[in-house]
């Protein structure tokens, strides 16, 4: 059966600029809605202007006095809030420039808008590619992003939703989401990201596991650079399949940013141990299942696209249709889905990359050929949708991918999931003793990467 597709989008949210030499283009955003109109996908979808979210929206997650601090701040008055400045993270990466808090107050709105839509049961699928900024925390601006969109969604739709999954494929780790939702099992976190030699945000270890409640309720795959997309794929499949499969989302949310080649600092400790493997790590040493019926059952993935080749910032070398498979692949599930953007800092294949997602999402084909549009000659000089992307970086993880993720996954011994309405304590006994630190290294599977 055909699914219900709402697309939200604001003709000014690709108007707003970072400042120059920001790598943050908003401006993609324009050029990604062109191409959905262009190639007519508008017309299997229900379009929405969305709702610019308030302070008080905001507040759902973030402290009231970093948000009073962004709805006041400017260029013209930023002198007088050095102290705020400093305490709220927001300088460099994350610059004051004109229309801040309209920008936040625009992307944010759409994501809590779409969750609202999913909750009502509007749609099955909503997207907005605007949103998917995923490093804000609750006192702080971080990594390019100033307001978590994808916490206030997902707050949203946790009025409906018993367990709601969070998928994050963008190059950097989740970190902002997996923060926000470190103590609950109400929602899982998995984020396939880069990691080691001081790569932004330094976080995203496979012992990542979550606190009390949330204790084995995240789930990081800890990545090395050049990953194709055999390898990608050979991953992310078993992987979502096993975790799809035992905490039996009742909403998918998905992150789908698309920076493949980001090289960004951060002190050396950040990199112990991350040498020399990929880790594959499944969390649920006990599972505590408070089964539901699964028409409950929700995911939000996170479709950053700078985990394609030749991104501005990235170190991946995923080609747009490799990129887009995941996002099938989750579609599969048939499960409610929110799908967001994210990174993404080459502007041309950023636009490519979400168009062609779109048209997955709405089942519709689209050329290779790209139509006519004030922005064509962006896509100079081959025109086409999937340009080869392809870099010369080297795929540092392991060529026996699929083998090492079967066996994470056949590692884990899981039972079946109980039936609804009962609650059935599960556990992995790896014949060892209930150190959880020997567990826990049992459940990790590290990929060699000597070729």
């Amino acid at each position: 059966m055909a699914k219900t597709v709402a697309y939200f989008y604001d003709p000014d949210v690709g108007n707003f600029h970072y400042g120059a030499g920001h790598p943050m283009k908003p401006h993609r955003l324009a050029l990604t809605h062109s191409l959905v109109l262009h190639y007519g996908l508008y017309k299997k979808m229900i379009v929405f202007k969305p709702y610019q979210a308030s302070q008080h929206d905001m507040c759902r997650f973030h402290s009231e006095d970093y948000i009073d601090f962004l709805q006041r701040v400017s260029p013209n008055n930023m002198q007088g809030f050095t102290k705020s400045l400093n305490a709220f993270n927001v300088g460099d990466d994350c610059p004051v420039f004109p229309g801040l808090f309209e920008f936040c107050s625009r992307y944010t709105g759409a994501s809590l808008q779409g969750a609202t839509q999913l909750n009502n049961k509007i749609c099955d699928i909503a997207i907005n590619w605007a949103g998917g900024l995923h490093h804000a925390k609750k006192f702080e601006a971080s990594g390019f992003c100033y307001v978590n969109d994808i916490v206030i969604g997902i707050l949203e739709l946790l009025k409906y939703h018993p367990r709601v999954l969070y998928i994050d494929i963008d190059i950097h780790h989740g970190d902002g989401v997996q923060e926000a939702f470190y103590l609950t099992d109400r929602v899982m976190t998995v984020s396939f990201h880069k990691y080691g030699n001081y790569f932004f945000p330094g976080t995203g270890d496979m012992y990542e596991v979550g606190a009390e409640s949330g204790r084995y309720y995240c789930l990081n795959v800890p990545l090395r650079d050049g990953i194709d997309d055999q390898s990608y794929k050979h991953l992310f499949q078993p992987v979502i399949n096993q975790v799809v499969d035992y905490y039996q989302p009742t909403c998918i949310v998905l992150q789908v940013r698309t920076n493949p080649c980001a090289h960004t600092s951060l002190p050396s400790e950040a990199a112990e141990g991350s040498e020399g493997c990929v880790c594959v790590t499944f969390c649920p040493l006990v599972w505590i299942w408070r089964a539901v019926p699964k028409s409950f059952c929700f995911s939000v993935p996170q479709c950053g696209a700078d985990s394609l080749g030749c991104d501005r910032l990235g170190c991946f070398n995923l080609s747009i249709r490799g990129h887009g498979e995941c996002v099938e692949y989750v579609k599969s599930f048939n499960i409610p889905l929110l799908v967001l953007g994210g990174g993404g800092y080459t502007v041309r294949n950023v636009a490519r990359c979400w168009t062609y997602e779109t048209s997955l999402l709405v089942d519709e084909p689209i050329s290779d050929e790209l139509p006519y549009s004030e922005y064509f000659e962006y896509f100079a000089p081959d025109f086409t949708l999937h340009p080869d992307v392809s870099t010369r970086i080297e795929n540092q993880n392991s060529r026996q991918v699929s083998a090492h993720s079967h066996a994470a996954t056949s590692a884990l011994n899981f039972q079946s999931p109980v039936a609804d309405g009962l609650s059935c304590e599960i556990s992995w006994s790896p014949g060892q003793n209930n150190d959880e630190k020997q567990q826990l290294g049992c459940l990790s599977v590290c990929l060699s990467v000597n070729n």
